[in-house]
């Protein structure tokens, strides 16, 4: 009985019809990514987490920004430079996911300078920890943090001119930079130099006194850098940072030797092209042009935020020895 009905029943089973799916069902692995970024910006944002916790958070928000842009961003610039970008799951373009890239940061970047000019630095301000502008100190304070300029920053400043004879020097990924405008009191031309903020020293530098107060070691280098320019008159300086392509592409099915690959990718990355250029907010037309040319740079591609740039630096007054402002 049950070989018969075996042999003549035959069971057919019909694919159960599927309803349309939404077109918006998937999201973008980019934008994902900054959702993921929002939230260590609301971590900082907690005013129940510990202060100095809080600190760290605007330190770690911006460290994955940077490599956001260096990694992910740089890889989608490419990609699209190539012509091999194609239309991702999520229903976006290339293009239309770089220009919401751009948006969300934008709008990200400022919500983090925001935070801490203002929330953070009053609270740190009410427990003893201030970062302070050159203007607030008085004048012993000013002698010795001239002392420390001259004997611990100015030995390890390389100014670079640009003239006929001297290229646009190369800016390495990163680094905090004073863009700096010189005349020449007796041909009355004007020329362009770049400084950079040595990365060895310390960002903030402590202000000597009881009490814990730090000056942006570029507001120091600002302050005496007509040392650095002798015979010639400072007319403006600008802090701006440059943020480089370091997208590893190694293809292991290459003939050629993968350590030989690595070490050819590894120098390609130094020099890789600018992604990302963060400039203050009031710096001179002109010498952001200049920028922007020289770097190949579109303005897109330039952020506009509030002094001190680089927040990532901040990680030196998160773990400062104070531990109830850590837990």
């Amino acid at each position: 009985m049950i070989e018969r009905m075996s042999e003549e029943t035959q069971v057919i089973f019909l694919p159960e019809t599927q309803p349309d799916l939404p077109l918006d069902r998937f999201l973008d692995r980019e934008l994902s990514w900054l959702d993921f970024n929002q939230r260590v910006l609301e971590l900082a944002e907690d005013s129940s987490i510990p202060l100095l916790e809080r600190v760290n958070f605007l330190s770690i928000f911006a460290s994955n920004l940077d490599e956001f842009f260096m990694v992910r961003v740089a890889s989608l610039k490419r990609r699209i430079a190539t012509g091999i970008a194609t239309q991702s799951a999520s229903g976006l373009s290339p293009q239309e996911v770089l220009g919401q890239i751009s948006e969300r940061t934008r709008d990200l970047q400022q919500r983090h300078a925001n935070l801490f000019a203002g929330e953070i630095s009053s609270t740190l301000g009410s427990h003893g920890i201030q970062i302070v502008h050159w203007s607030t100190l008085n004048d012993e304070e000013k002698e010795q943090l001239r002392d420390y300029f001259m004997n611990q920053v100015f030995p390890v400043l390389t100014p670079l001119a640009v003239d006929p004879a001297h290229p646009f020097p190369y800016i390495s990924g990163l680094s905090l930079n004073l863009a700096v405008v010189l005349r020449n009191p007796k041909t009355a031309g004007q020329h362009f130099a770049r400084v950079k903020v040595p990365p060895l020293l310390p960002r903030f530098v402590e202000v000597p006194g009881e009490t814990k107060r730090y000056v942006p070691l570029e507001d120091v280098m600002g302050e005496f850098i007509n040392e650095l320019f002798p015979g010639m008159e400072v007319l403006q300086h600008h802090t701006f940072r440059v943020t480089r392509n370091e997208d590893l592409e190694v293809d292991e099915d290459e003939g050629e030797n993968l350590l030989v690959q690595l070490e050819k990718e590894l120098l390609r990355r130094r020099f890789g092209p600018p992604v990302r250029l963060e400039v203050a907010e009031d710096i001179d037309p002109q010498v952001l042009e200049l920028l922007q040319r020289e770097l190949s740079v579109k303005d897109y591609d330039v952020f506009h935020l509030p002094e001190p740039l680089d927040l990532k630096s901040l990680s030196a007054l998160a773990f400062l020895p104070i531990p109830e402002l850590q837990v």
